[in-house]
């Protein structure tokens, strides 16, 4: 067997990654249909808004701000934008479809023409740019009406609303997108179930039936995805998305080994398993009849989840966590969505989350070893303040070095024999964080000039690392 002198394969996909309910803005023009981000205020405990008292989906302007309304109007600018792509030499595009621009409230039989012009309209763009988009069909994007009069993803019911959503992206851009995922991040579920699942669990009650049952309905609706995707684009390709965090032992003790390696069991491999092997695991049997969770299941779901199994699996990478069975509050890592201990090893950036670029090759290594098919890194970045200084510059050296010692521990998984399709940075221009509806939280290459009060210019900046990145993917990662 030869060995390429080249660290990363030629054709490899380098790119960046956006979702539109951060980035697009236009929420109510087009026709389009309120979603669970349209809903959610801005502020760190957005997540936590909708089990308030009272709280019931509706835009209370009076109380709240909603950055996601305007987000950094992508919904007009896109050419501006997709032309800064294109500079940096993006090969692909990992962007989403917001659901409720092609159908409004989720139940509608026909979608929404203007919805799906607009797209036609950006991915005509990326492709007169050279760039091939990644969409994601369902990126936290749930219609609010199938919240508020299904339950969102409790329902069996929303599994049909999808399929015909699913069939009319992949009917319309049959001739433009090769590159399709199903849902983004479906087991962050776990820790918030609002945006991939669009519910959250009330007081009194079955979690674990809930997330669960729902998981269920969201495998058959992924299955049925591919199974379109397989009979309508033949020759694409179409993955799974979950977010990745390997699990460390907080030490060396079995008991804490052991609870370290059932947290990675359910988080990490759970949704991949049934995505890629087509069959519930065999550790979930037992984590099922622990937690008094009865799955119910129809004539065909298993058979339907075993036949239509994933292409690739895409995934995110920000960080690892560190576990102890008996940990307490105050061990727990502020800022730190995922929970764990601290890691007396690791620095953490800005908003707590611990920086671990070894992890990224680990996690590369063990979805690997474990599935033997294609993986894609469609997010990974660093959340950071950002400085414009006197002269317009942004010398944002802590994202470059971020990145790159992120991209080397990515041309090491390779050289462990990792087959690695690509590589698309979150936030490859500044957007709307997800978890905290912050501006100030920022990702990109990009700039733009907006602001948590609602101030801002939306003015376009090229930061350092836009240059870096350029320079990165002119080399095909041989220049870090």
């Amino acid at each position: 067997m030869s060995v390429s002198n080249k660290r990363f394969p030629e054709g490899f996909l380098w790119g960046g990654a956006t979702a539109a309910n951060q980035i697009e803005g236009g929420f109510d023009e087009g026709n389009k249909g309120l979603n669970i981000a349209d809903v959610l205020p801005g502020g760190k405990g957005r997540l936590k808004v909708v089990n308030e008292p009272g709280f019931n989906y509706e835009i209370d302007h009076e109380k709240h701000r909603y950055p996601n309304h305007e987000a950094i109007d992508f919904y007009h600018r896109y050419k501006e934008d997709i032309a800064l792509f294109a500079e940096m030499g993006f090969k692909v595009f990992r962007m989403s479809i917001a659901w409720t621009r092609i159908f409004p409230n989720g139940t509608e039989l026909e979608p929404n023409e203007e919805g799906l012009a607009f797209y036609d309209r950006v991915f005509d763009e990326l492709h007169k740019r050279g760039i091939e988009p990644v969409v994601t069909i369902s990126h936290y994007e749930m219609p609010v009406n199938l919240t508020k009069e299904y339950g969102g993803w409790r329902s069996r019911d929303v599994i049909a609303f999808f399929e015909r959503y699913a069939r009319a992206v992949l009917n319309r851009y049959k001739d433009k997108v090769k590159y399709w995922m199903t849902f983004n991040e479906i087991n962050s579920a776990m820790h918030f179930p609002i945006m991939s699942m669009g519910f959250t669990t009330k007081e009194g009650e079955h979690h674990y039936q809930a997330i669960f049952q729902a998981f269920h309905h969201q495998f058959v609706a992924s299955s049925l995805a591919v199974k379109a995707c397989r009979e309508i684009i033949p020759d694409a390709e179409i993955g799974c998305m979950i977010l990745a965090a390997p699990v460390y032992s907080y030490d060396s003790n079995p008991e804490n080994v052991m609870h370290a390696l059932q947290k990675e069991q359910m988080f990490n491999y759970f949704c991949a398993d049934v995505h890629v092997r087509g069959e519930y695991p065999a550790y979930a049997p037992r984590f099922f009849k622990e937690h008094d969770v009865k799955l119910e299941l129809h004539d065909g779901d298993i058979e339907l989840i075993k036949e239509f199994t994933v292409d690739y699996i895409g995934f995110s990478y920000y960080m690892s966590i560190t576990e102890k069975k008996d940990k307490k509050p105050e061990e727990i890592i502020a800022g730190n969505v995922l929970e764990g201990v601290k890691n007396p090893f690791l620095q953490a950036s800005d908003w707590g989350w611990e920086i671990d670029p070894t992890g990224l090759r680990i996690i590369l290594n063990k979805l690997y070893d474990r599935y033997q098919i294609p993986l894609f890194v469609v997010e990974n970045g660093l959340g950071a303040y950002d400085k414009v200084e006197e002269d317009g510059s942004i010398n944002d050296d802590y994202r470059i070095d971020y990145l790159r010692s992120h991209v080397e521990a990515m041309a090491e998984a390779i050289e462990d024999g990792v087959d690695l399709m690509g590589y698309t940075s979150w936030g490859c221009i500044d957007l709307v964080s997800m978890s905290t509806g912050e501006y100030s939280k920022r990702y990109g290459f990009i700039y733009v000039d907006k602001h948590d009060d609602g101030t801002g210019t939306l003015e376009r900046k090229k930061k350092k690392s836009f240059h870096w990145y350029k320079e990165v993917i002119a080399s095909n990662g041989e220049n870090l």
